[in-house]
């Protein structure tokens, strides 16, 4: 029993830990980097290339965190005997499971697309392109909060199990 207890809060602390690198970043470049990159730096290349280094660099912390994140959401998911599938609603636990799922699958499909489309291009960024990069910023971090929000109700739905 006290094994069981220590590898589930293993496997909680480390999907914590991913979604805070995740989430964290997210909110952290939208409503902190990204604003003072602009007014220190001003809108032009070298706000450009500080913000590109960066996107380099959380993209690969993003990257294994959504591995990290899948693997141990799989983990979390086999310990709930409420949980009926991926995109399951046959209990308001599921539910609101799927809810958080179909979030997270709109937060990789943008996190992709700004890294592998935008973050890509042979050449800089048209003003355009710029705008829709930091919409996009934006957008992720405010899915990755309601990811939180949701994760927060799945908590509050779930019946407490110590085994896997």
């Amino acid at each position: 029993m006290f094994a069981e207890a220590i590898r589930f809060g293993l496997v909680k602390f480390l999907h914590d830990l991913f979604t805070a690198v995740w989430t964290g970043g997210l909110i952290a470049l939208a409503l902190s980097v990204l604003p003072a990159a602009r007014a220190s730096l001003r809108p032009g290349p070298q706000t450009k290339k500080l913000m590109t280094a960066i996107q380099g660099r959380q993209s690969t912390l993003i990257y294994i965190s959504i591995v990290g994140l899948l693997l141990t959401g799989l983990l979390r998911a086999r310990r709930s005997p409420e949980f009926l599938g991926l995109l399951a609603v046959g209990n308001a636990y599921s539910a609101a499971m799927a809810i958080k799922h179909i979030l997270v699958l709109a937060m990789i499909g943008v996190a992709l697309y700004r890294s592998l489309i935008l973050g890509r291009k042979p050449t800089p960024l048209t003003q355009p392109q710029e705008k829709l990069n930091a919409g996009l910023l934006l957008a992720n971090a405010a899915l990755g909060v309601a990811v939180l929000l949701v994760s927060g109700i799945v908590a509050g739905l779930a019946t407490p199990q110590l085994s896997f």
